[in-house]
Parts: structure tokens; C-alpha cells; sequence
């Protein structure tokens, strides 16, 4: 048998006919067969191969049972496995259909025999014939299916509004918001609404149904749901956050009061398990609507006129084992700041004490501290700084977060208009990609993690006077600082337990979400869960011993609003009882709910469906469907054990620096991270296995099976996406590239200029965008000029690449000072970041799931792909011994 033409580099056949002979099977035998002869060696000659008998007595009850023909091609299993065949004489639309996309797929892929299990396997893990991953064919293929459908109904849709009167979404909204805006300003009409709408949620949320009731009530609601999505304003959300309330009411006083009798205290120890998972869930979820529902957005507000009445501020940039190549960047920033000159003193606080700083401090003008012990870390560092300083104001910057220049200018007005104001917050904006958004590719197409809490959450919390501080690209006042001690070191989430002592004390905090600095992501998966575990940990070690539901000085909503920040984190264990719940049932046959699948489906559903059509409405622009998911199934097994030991012993555990600035030189795979999803990842197929025999060959419970094998397979999508995160991509850049577009003029050696301007920029270099080709070779030096204000800043270059209109160019070596011009006309520009967000692809619950979907399909193709090419070169390595 030859290689086969797809394959050139397919071993050869004397290689497969010593594998074959060693294993005892016929050299042309299926695949099936040589599986079987790896686990079960070959009976003695004369002797009967009952295995091979009853696998193939087995195998052949299976095809008559799920009605597949001898001629069938290796997706026919899976398709019968979910899909009855219709019956005799009637015609296979849907393997037809699929027949139409694996052709489609073979194309794509180069598959010449569609009948080879092989051959398929070799494409897609072995010799995949581009760059592209299948995965991504697979959802442009996707993407190809649901545009054919969608066009007919694009068109149908387009002729039913031509004939129609167009619907004034957005005149509705706005003269409801106006009649229903004033009755903010009466109290006690607020409070009999509430008092009025909580009894109304107690009368719908407690009312008997039966399950075809139930089934109608979900069908009313979510019905009323899509049309109110479609009005824009705040009356749309509050409606929205209602209803979904309402389901998820009724489906806590269903499962509370119907589902939690057991036959056996095992099944009761695992029912609890499940019902406390999902009251956290409850809780979180009510939590989040009360934080996100209603962001206040702040606007700026204007400083005095008279700079003579501008504070004194200090800005502080600490430091600890952070390469000077990531510090040197703020520092020069921040002396960029607009802010008078003898109101603004730079200092550089230095924990690793090491003498190229200070040397570097001294070059550039700034104040350098640093301290004999690193006691309490960041917090001690900065606490020290305090004592030998005096401005009002304390500006803080962590050392890879690049402050604007506008920073001042745009905080310090809202800290002056209130004296009771102590703290201004902005967010933290990254313009390097996080292991989610690099090993995924998403960077700049879905929000990233962190937008959820930067975009919304803190916005929501400004409502109630509970804005956190989150430890950078912030101002805090002086005098109330000092009178809480200093930075907070009794937690190693130093910066919101510091929020929570001044908010204890009546002081007030504000948050404006316009972005003032953006720094480094995390480089590697592991420093990004490293970096969580803190967080975990700290917010742990808050709730222990200055719990925000306890003590004096807060409203209610402060704490609320801090006490959803601290119990987030103690995701890990619902989300690991989440992902093994239903090996139960389909391994052990163990019933974890006491109710039929028809009910469950009928008040589950509802709660589910509702949820996130309000949350997708709520939160679509800073975090897409199912992304929590993701998130939470690659951190919940790392956040368990430190949020555990915080809450119960609150003194263990130490702050650790994240570092920032690496590479990955070379993409690999991060077993030791990758473990537990793997781990979870078997657990769950071999469930998914048991469920899919237990459902073929005969059973009275099929609707509770089917279940738990959408519930498995759901489980195995998520845990197949942290497989592909864990993953990490190549990343070689130095200086990685923010885009943004700048006026830019080149200087050409015969003193031509050109003017353009940057498509992206980084301390490496630009990238410019020009009007037409330039014919320059690679190492053509040149000059580039860039603006800011009134003031013409000129880099000297060389041309790193030329392709059309497109060129690239690398900065020769710079001066200190030129690097300094360099950073303040670029990420130090005021404009810097306004457009950050406009790259990203706004929510459809759909799509999401579908791109979930695909990004767990690949992990696994990821991970078979490693395995196979494992498994390649030990046969290789055995092949040349041989």
C-alpha cells in the first residue's frame, strides 16, 4: 500500500508493515482494528478471536439500530448518534446537506479520498495545507451556510418594511424616558414603585404552574423580551433586568421547594452540592444587576480658571524587578503631563534598589526613593514614598501604565469640585494582547477580561459612591490617605481595601471611564492566572476580616457593590461543580435533582434565556455571551485552594509582582497549566461516552439523559477552549504596536518630503500609511516628522519594509531625549486612546456562542494535533534505531 498522494511524507510502506506484523493485523485492515490490536493482543493461531467477534457483533448492532448503511463515510456515526435517519423512502435532507459541506471542507483542506478517516486526519493535525486552522474554516464555512439563509430573509424582511410604516425605536424611547425621568426626584413615589415591584415579583415568582404553564409563561416572556431589546435607553434594561428577575425567582422557588428531596443521603450530599453552586449563581447574578444596571457616566469637569489655584501633585511610579526598558516609557510620560511645573514632581520608587535606575532618574530629572526592607510590597513601597513627599495630591501609576498628558487635566477637576471626594479613578487600558486575546486571536475583535470591570462595573459603582481603586491610573487626596494610615497593607489587594477604609470614613469616590493610560498586558497564561490568584486571594482575605456587609460607615448599596467585588472570586468551586455534576448521573445514575426533565427544562430555560438576553444587553459592549464561561473555566480550579486558605487562615499568602515585558520566543504548550482542563476534559468525554450507550440501547429516561449530555457536551465546548488558551502563541516583538492614526511627513536623502501619516506606532517604530508606492530598498534611511500641537518632533529611521502604499520603519538609536519626544507625541498624546474600543464587534448571543463553539473544537484539534506529531516522532525515533 503507497503513501497516498495527500501525503507525501507519509511513512512508508515498510514501516507499515512492520507495525502491522508487530501488532498482528493485516497490513489493508480498517482503522478500528489496528485500535483494537493496540489494547488487545492477537489470539494464537487456530484459537478464536472472541474480541474481535464480539467488537464486531457489537459494531454491527450498532449500524442496524442507528440505520447505517455499508455505505457509509465516518461522519455518518456522530450524524446517526444525534440524528435519527428518516425513514424508508424518504429522502436525507440533512445528510445531504452535510455531504454538500464535507465536499466544501475537503476542498479547503486538500482531502483527495473523503472516505478516509485518515486522510482527514492528516490534513487537519498533521499536514494542514495553509497557515489557517481549520477551526477557522470551519466557521467561515459556518459563516457561508447562515448567509444563504439569511439573505432570503433579509429580502423578506426588507419587503415587509417597505410595506410597513418604519417603528421610531428611538422616539419611543426617548419620550418614555422623559415621562418616567422626573419621578427620580420624588422619594416616596421610588419607594412605593419598589415596595410595588417586589410584591408583584413575590405574587408572579411563587404562583403554581404546571409544566406546560410554565413552557407558555417562558414562551410569553422571552417573546416580550426580543421586542423590548430593541428599544434603545435605560427603561429598555430595567425591563429587560425584570423579567429576567422574575424567571429566575420562579426557578429558585421551584427548585427550592420541589427538587430537594433524595432517595439516598449520597445523592442528597451531591444534590446540595449543586443547589449551593446555583444560590451563587443567583446571588451574583442579582449582585450584578444592582452594579450594572444603571452606569452613572460621569462626565469631566473643568478645573478653575485661575492656575493659581491648581494643587501640588506627586506622582508615583513604582517599581520592583520590572525591566528598565518597560519604566522608562511612564517616566517620560509623565513629565509630559500638562500641569504647572512647579506644582508637579516626578518620583520613581525603586524596591529592587537597583543602580541603573537611580542612574537613569538622575539623567532624566526625576526624584528616585527607594528603601532598605520591601516590607508590605507595593503598599509599603508607596506608604514610604508618602513620608518623604508633600504635594496635596498623590498621582499613581504602575510602571508599564503610560499616563496621557491630559491625565491632570481630566481627573483633577472632579477631585476639586467635591472636598469630600478623596479618590478619582480611571481605567486600566491594555494595548498588548492578554494570553486570552493572543492564543485565541481575538485582540481587538471581542473585549477583553478585563473591559467588563473598567467599562461597566465601575461606571455602576459610581452610582453608589462605591468606585474602587484598582491600584494605578488614579489620584488620591493627601490628607484623607494619611488619615486612614497610609495605603491598606493588611491584604495583598492593598488598592481596594484602601478604597473601602476611605469610604468607611465618608469620604467620596469618583470614576471616569474616559482612558488616561494603558499599559502591558500579562505575557503568559500562567502569569495572567498567577495574577488572578492574587486578586482571588486578596478580595478572600477582605471579606475575612473587613467584611463590607459588617462594620460602620457605608450605605447599603457600598455594600452591596463591594461585597459582589469579594464574593466573585469565590467562583471556583460552583464552576468545578458545574463542570463534573453531570458525570453523576450518566456514569453513577445518581439523581442530583428531584424533578422530571420536562419541568426542570420548563423553569431552567426561562432563567437561563432571560439572563443572558439582559446581560447581553447590559453588558454586549465590554463582554460577549458565554466569554464568562471561558474565563471561569480556565481560572476556577487555580482560584479555589488560595480564596479557601484566605478565608480561613486570612494572614497566609504574599503579594507576588506580575511581570511584564517578556516574550514567548517559541509557541508550546503549558502541560503543567493545562492538567486539571485535560483532566476535567476526560472525565467529561467518558461520560458523554457512557450517555450516548445508555441512550441507544434502551432506557425509560431518555429526555433526562439527553439532558446531561447537552449539559456534558456544553462542559466539554468550555474546557476545550481553556485547552486551546493554555497554548501559548509566539510572541517576539520587543515593543509591540498600538494602532492610531497620526499627520506624518517623510524626508526622503534628496530632500523630497512626503506627506502621510501612521497606521500604528510603538517605541520600535511606525508604521505609515502613504499616498502612493515609494521605491525604497530595506535599510533606506529617512526621516520622519510628527506633530503634536504646535510643536514638530523629527526621528531619524530606516526603512524596515515597503509593500505598495504600506511601509514600515525602524528608529536608528535614540537619545534619552528623543526617546522622550518620541513617547509624549505618541502614547502620551491626549487623543491617545479615545478610539480604543472601536475595533470591537458588538454582541450577538448567536455568534458568540458559535465562535465559543469553534475556539473549544479547536483546542481539541490543537491538542490532537501536539499528541499525533508526539506519538510521529517517537515511531520515527524508533524507526531510525531500528
Amino acid at each position: 500500500m503507497s503513501a497516498p498522494a495527500f501525503a507525501p511524507d507519509a511513512p512508508d510502506n515498510g514501516f507499515r508493515m512492520r507495525c502491522a506484523a508487530s501488532l498482528g493485523v493485516a497490513p489493508q485492515a480498517s482503522w478500528p482494528i489496528w485500535l483494537l490490536r493496540v489494547f488487545f493482543c492477537a489470539p494464537a493461531a487456530g484459537k478464536p478471536d472472541w474480541i474481535l467477534l464480539c467488537v464486531t457483533a457489537l459494531y454491527q448492532r450498532a449500524c442496524d439500530r442507528l440505520d447505517i448503511s455499508a455505505e457509509r463515510m465516518w461522519f455518518d456515526w456522530p450524524l446517526r448518534l444525534l440524528i435519527r435517519a428518516p425513514g424508508a423512502g424518504r429522502p436525507d435532507f440533512i445528510r445531504k446537506g452535510l455531504l454538500a459541506g464535507i465536499f466544501k471542507a475537503a476542498d479547503a483542506l486538500g482531502v483527495i479520498e473523503l472516505y478516509s478517516l485518515r486522510a482527514w486526519i492528516w490534513r487537519v493535525f498533521i499536514q494542514p495545507p495553509s497557515k489557517n486552522t481549520f477551526g477557522r474554516a470551519l466557521v467561515d464555512w459556518v459563516d457561508w451556510m447562515v448567509a444563504i439563509v439569511r439573505r432570503p430573509l433579509r429580502w423578506v424582511y426588507a419587503r415587509l418594511a417597505a410595506m410597513l410604516p418604519p417603528v421610531p425605536w428611538e422616539r419611543w424611547s426617548q419620550a418614555t424616558e422623559r415621562r418616567i425621568g422626573g419621578l427620580g426626584r420624588y422619594k416616596a413615589i421610588m419607594i412605593v414603585l419598589v415596595v410595588f415591584g417586589l410584591g408583584v415579583l413575590l405574587l408572579v415568582g411563587t404562583a403554581p404552574l404546571a409544566p406546560d404553564s410554565q413552557i407558555l409563561f417562558f414562551g410569553i416572556t422571552v417573546v416580550i423580551s426580543l421586542f423590548v431589546r430593541r428599544f434603545p435607553g435605560r427603561l429598555a434594561v430595567l425591563l429587560l433586568v425584570a423579567l429576567s428577575a422574575t424567571a429566575t425567582f420562579r426557578y429558585i422557588w421551584w427548585r427550592t421547594t420541589q427538587t430537594l428531596d433524595f432517595p439516598s443521603s449520597t445523592e442528597a450530599l451531591i444534590g446540595y452540592a449543586l443547589y449551593f453552586a446555583e444560590a451563587y449563581t443567583w446571588f451574583i447574578l442579582v449582585l450584578g444587576y444592582v452594579q450594572t444596571t444603571w452606569p452613572l457616566k460621569r462626565h469631566v469637569m473643568k478645573l478653575p480658571d485661575d492656575i493659581a489655584l491648581w494643587p501640588s501633585v506627586d506622582v508615583f511610579i513604582p517599581t520592583y524587578n520590572e525591566p528598565l526598558s518597560v519604566v522608562k516609557p511612564t517616566i517620560y510620560a509623565a513629565q509630559g503631563i500638562d500641569w504647572p511645573a512647579d506644582r508637579l514632581r516626578i518620583h520613581l520608587l525603586d524596591d529592587g534598589k537597583r543602580p541603573e535606575f537611580r542612574e537613569f532618574a538622575k539623567i532624566a530629572g526625576v526624584n528616585y526613593i527607594t528603601r532598605d526592607d520591601n516590607r508590605h510590597a507595593k503598599a509599603g513601597n508607596i506608604n514610604r514614598a508618602l513620608e518623604k513627599t508633600q504635594g496635596e495630591y498623590i498621582a499613581i501609576f504602575d510602571c508599564d501604565h503610560i499616563p496621557t498628558r491630559s491625565f491632570l487635566q481630566t481627573t483633577m477637576g472632579t477631585m476639586l469640585a467635591d472636598e469630600k471626594c478623596a479618590l478619582v479613578q480611571t481605567p486600566h487600558h491594555f494595548f498588548s494582547p492578554d494570553p486570552f486575546e493572543r492564543n485565541l486571536n481575538t485582540f481587538r475583535k471581542v473585549p477583553g477580561e478585563g473591559s467588563l470591570f473598567y467599562g461597566l462595573v465601575q461606571d455602576g459603582n459610581d452610582l453608589w459612591n462605591a468606585t474602587f481603586f484598582c491600584g494605578s491610573c488614579a489620584v488620591i487626596k493627601r490628607a484623607p490617605l494619611e488619615e486612614i494610615g497610609g495605603i491598606a497593607v493588611e491584604t495583598v489587594t492593598e488598592d481596594a481595601h484602601t478604597s473601602l477604609k476611605l469610604h468607611r470614613l465618608g469620604y467620596k469616590s469618583a470614576y471616569l471611564s474616559t482612558i488616561q493610560a494603558a499599559g502591558l498586558a500579562t505575557e503568559t497564561l500562567a502569569g495572567h492566572i498567577s495574577q488572578r490568584i492574587r486578586w482571588a486571594r486578596g478580595m478572600a482575605q477582605i471579606f475575612r476580616i473587613d467584611n463590607p456587609f459588617f462594620g460602620k460607615g457605608l450605605s447599603f448599596f457600598q455594600r452591596l457593590c463591594y461585597g459582589n467585588a469579594m464574593l466573585h472570586f469565590f467562583y471556583g468551586i460552583p464552576r468545578l461543580v458545574f463542570l463534573v455534576m453531570p458525570t453523576a448521573f450518566l456514569l453513577f445514575q445518581m439523581y442530583f435533582i428531584n424533578a422530571s426533565a420536562l419541568a426542570l427544562a420548563a423553569f431552567v430555560l426561562p432563567h437561563i434565556m432571560l439572563a443572558n438576553i439582559a446581560n447581553s444587553r447590559v453588558q454586549g459592549k465590554f463582554r460577549h455571551s458565554f466569554w464568562a464561561e471561558v474565563y471561569e473555566s480556565v481560572l476556577a480550579w487555580y482560584v479555589i485552594l488560595p480564596t479557601t486558605i484566605a478565608f480561613f487562615s486570612p494572614n497566609h499568602g504574599r503579594f507576588n509582582v506580575t511581570s511584564k515585558g517578556g516574550q514567548v520566543e517559541q509557541g508550546y504548550r503549558d502541560w503543567s497549566i493545562s492538567m486539571p482542563y485535560l483532566i476535567l476534559a476526560v472525565i467529561n468525554l467518558v461520560a458523554f461516552g457512557f450517555g450516548l450507550m445508555r441512550f441507544y440501547w434502551g432506557t425509560s429516561e431518555t429526555s433526562t439523559i439527553m439532558i446531561n449530555l447537552f449539559w456534558t457536551l456544553y462542559n466539554m465546548i468550555m474546557l476545550g477552549a481553556a485547552i486551546s488558551v493554555s497554548r501559548e502563541t509566539r510572541q517576539i516583538r520587543g515593543a509591540h504596536r498600538s494602532p492610531m492614526r497620526i499627520a506624518a511627513t517623510v524626508l526622503l536623502q534628496d530632500g523630497h518630503t512626503v506627506a502621510c501619516h501612521t497606521s500604528d506606532y510603538s517605541t520600535g517604530g511606525f508604521g505609515l500609511t502613504l499616498p502612493e508606492p515609494l521605491p525604497l530598498e530595506q535599510g533606506t534611511p529617512l526621516g520622519v516628522c510628527l506633530g503634536l500641537g504646535e510643536r514638530q518632533f523629527y526621528f531619524e529611521a530606516r526603512v524596515a519594509r515597503s509593500i505598495g502604499r504600506r511601509m514600515g520603519v525602524e528608529f536608528a538609536s535614540l537619545s534619552a531625549e528623543k526617546e522622550r519626544e518620541l513617547i509624549q507625541c505618541t502614547f502620551g498624546r491626549a487623543d491617545a486612546w479615545l478610539e480604543s474600543d472601536a475595533d470591537n464587534v458588538p454582541d450577538l448571543p448567536l455568534r458568540s456562542l458559535i465562535e465559543v463553539i469553534v475556539m473549544g473544537f479547536e483546542g481539541y484539534v490543537k491538542l490532537g494535533g501536539e499528541m499525533l506529531g508526539s506519538i510521529w516522532s517517537l515511531l520515527a525515533l524508533g524507526r531510525r534505531r531500528a
